[in-house]
């Protein structure tokens, strides 16, 4: 190449993942690289730019000929180079560039370049099921986020018109620090070179080892409470922190998704900087989908749904054209059966829960049982609901452990069971100092239930049962706890407990400010 004009110079670029960029691919005859303009993914690259003047490179020295005649460039300072996510619009919308890649796109699939297939993904997984307990791995429990934590986050970013940002680690398991000597063959094919008669001790976790996610969360838990954050006692995948002038941060982890939000935007950037210093982390932006479910933000609140996960339980059970009415049919011994659940996904994919500002941050509870409702133990249904501040917070249906011998006594446990959930939510305001402290309600639609836990008396139908269903009285005469009672109509508790259908069914969701973000205006 001595005796060729050289047209390139050398600059080491930097461009971030998804960016436009210019790279040499083709090779003249006479041996000197020309520039073609491709779309490429990378997180970093490497490349060679044009020097700033093209006149040496002949005119017939091209491999491949312009479809169309190509407008004159203007100058090379004002060239659109696409180097940068910003300017990628820029390039694309000037007509030298987007003719000059349309002629090229339009070559290469003429030609058959290439074909599309999968990416290949490899994944060094170690063979944990090896390990022996008390030798090489002891505990193994990760906590993650509860959802109600995670909705009870959102509700206050909707209360409070904060911003919602996400986060994701990257090989989120790799950075966990092994506390137990663990010791592993050398990947096959990749054995060091004399080094066959050697094993790996590990330093870091790997995918596949037994302790991995505990190791992940307890680096995590480390690296964040160094940046000043406190872990709550309620639920230790939630971290928060209050400066001086009141302003607080906010952050919970599930696995290696993560969800920031406060009024401290200063402070969340500098906890931003501190994750990406200790992890490679990738910036996600405003959240947008998180554990399945669908986040959008707006002036009004916080919509959530679950539409995409809805559409795909219709795809596999064969009724994606939920524009349509939905079709009743049955099929003796086979897997699909009349479900009032999908037929009511079919029609409304896109319902969601609102969360909004209501002005209040009051904890209130709504419970209510089914009694003997199970064919088979007749075993009673409990169900509960939580809102906070008017959003609903937490929601739950459960088969009860013992039989109960009447209604009054279904009742009064689905009651002791709503109550554990109030206090657990209450204990994590107060620690993410939220709202006022208010006295909690909880809501039931049965009289008797309601007089046996307001009254200390013993009672020969309540005698059996147990003692710890009874801290409802404790809870009721110290004032954390007040009970009321609603109209059965009124009890919106009662789908958690019972198949329900038509306009019942309406009336509840519009009580749980039920929203869908895709309907027509």
């Amino acid at each position: 190449m001595s005796d060729s004009p050289s047209i390139l110079s050398r600059h080491e670029i930097t461009v971030p993942d998804e960016a436009i960029v210019v790279y040499s691919v083709a090779r003249h005859g006479k041996g000197f690289p020309l520039e073609v303009a491709m779309l490429v993914q990378s997180d970093r690259i490497s490349f060679r730019l044009p020097s700033p003047s093209l006149a040496e490179v002949p005119a017939d020295s091209f491999p491949i000929p312009s479809a169309s005649p190509a407008p004159a460039l203007p100058p090379s300072v004002d060239l659109p180079i696409a180097l940068r996510k910003e300017r990628t619009p820029e390039a694309l919308f000037h007509p030298g560039w987007r003719q000059a890649m349309v002629d090229e796109m339009t070559v290469l699939h003429s030609n058959g370049t290439w074909d599309l297939v999968d990416r290949l993904k490899a994944r060094l997984v170690a063979k944990g099921y090896t390990q022996v307990y008390g030798f090489d791995y002891g505990d193994t429990f990760s906590p993650v986020a509860k959802i109600a934590s995670v909705r009870l986050l959102l509700s206050m970013a909707a209360m409070r018109s904060w911003p919602l940002y996400q986060l994701d680690i990257k090989n989120a398991f790799l950075h966990g620090d092994l506390a137990e000597e663990v010791y592993m063959e050398q990947p096959p094919g990749f054995v060091a070179k004399g080094e066959s008669g050697l094993v790996c001790r590990l330093r870091r976790s790997l995918y596949g080892l037994k302790q991995s996610p505990r190791a992940w969360f307890s680096r995590f838990s480390s690296v964040v409470q160094e940046f000043g954050m406190f872990r709550s006692t309620t639920d230790h995948s939630v971290f928060y922190h209050h400066n001086s002038s009141g302003q607080c941060i906010y952050l919970v982890v599930y696995v290696d998704d993560i969800i920031i939000t406060g009024s401290d935007q200063n402070g969340i950037k500098k906890l931003k900087q501190h994750l990406f210093t200790n992890f490679q982390t990738k910036d996600l932006g405003k959240l947008k989908y998180f554990l399945g479910i669908e986040i959008t933000q707006s002036s009004s609140g916080v919509v959530l749904s679950q539409r995409k996960y809805a559409l795909d339980i219709l795809e596999e059970t064969g009724r994606h054209s939920y524009g349509s009415k939905c079709q009743t049919y049955t099929k003796t011994g086979g897997a699909f059966r009349r479900s009032w659940e999908i037929s009511t996904t079919c029609s409304t994919p896109s319902q969601g829960v609102l969360y909004e500002n209501r002005g209040h941050t009051q904890v209130v509870g709504y419970t209510d049982a089914d009694w003997a409702d199970s064919p088979t133990d007749r075993r009673s249904t409990s169900g509960y609901c939580v809102f906070i501040g008017g959003n609903l917070i937490s929601c739950n249906s459960k088969k009860q452990d013992v039989v109960a011998k009447s209604s009054v006594e279904a009742e009064y446990r689905a009651m002791a069971l709503a109550t554990c959930e109030l206090i657990w939510l209450k204990h994590l305001l107060w620690e993410l100092r939220f709202g006022n402290d208010e006295q909690m309600k909880l809501i039931c639609d049965n009289q008797a239930a309601l007089h046996i836990a307001s009254n200390p008396v013993f009672h020969e139908r309540t005698k059996h049962i147990e003692v710890d269903c009874h801290f409802i009285r404790e809870k009721i005469a110290s004032g954390c706890v007040a009970t009321s009672f609603v109209n059965s109509n009124d009890q919106l508790a009662d789908i958690f407990t019972k198949s329900l259908r038509g306009l019942r069914i309406k009336y509840i969701c519009n009580k749980f400010d039920a929203y869908n973000i895709y309907a027509p205006a």
